[in-house]
């Protein structure tokens, strides 16, 4: 069965720039384990600037995913926290009357004395 791999742009472009130094096709694709044929087609994409333009997308697209994974790590957090938060509020302690502060805390209640 054959393999399928895929290599990368930066891959390709060594490979093309290698060969184009002077090495004899058939020892180069042998010591690369690659065929003859995906050199040669490599070497003229590399000749005509494709992988410039490939490149280019590359970089981009791996731009935005990275852009993506922090957005979604983001949302995670963020509905974590609103999990917690909805939590606290089911389980937390009912709503006093009245204001409160932290610093003087609840207002006093109005004592015996003053009623009479």
């Amino acid at each position: 069965m054959a393999r399928h791999r895929s290599h990368s742009v930066a891959f390709k472009r060594q490979v093309a720039q290698e060969y184009l130094s002077g090495e004899t096709l058939h020892g180069f694709a042998k010591r690369h384990d690659l065929s003859r044929n995906l050199v040669r087609v490599w070497v003229q994409k590399y000749e005509t600037g494709a992988f410039d333009d490939d490149a280019a997308a590359a970089d981009t697209i791996q731009t935005y995913e990275a852009r993506i994974a922090a957005l979604e790590r983001l949302v995670g957090r963020q509905a974590l926290e609103l999990e917690f938060l909805k939590g606290a509020l089911r389980n937390g302690p009912p709503p006093r009357s009245g204001p409160m502060s932290v610093i003087t805390g609840p207002a006093a209640s109005p004592s015996l004395r003053d009623a009479g």
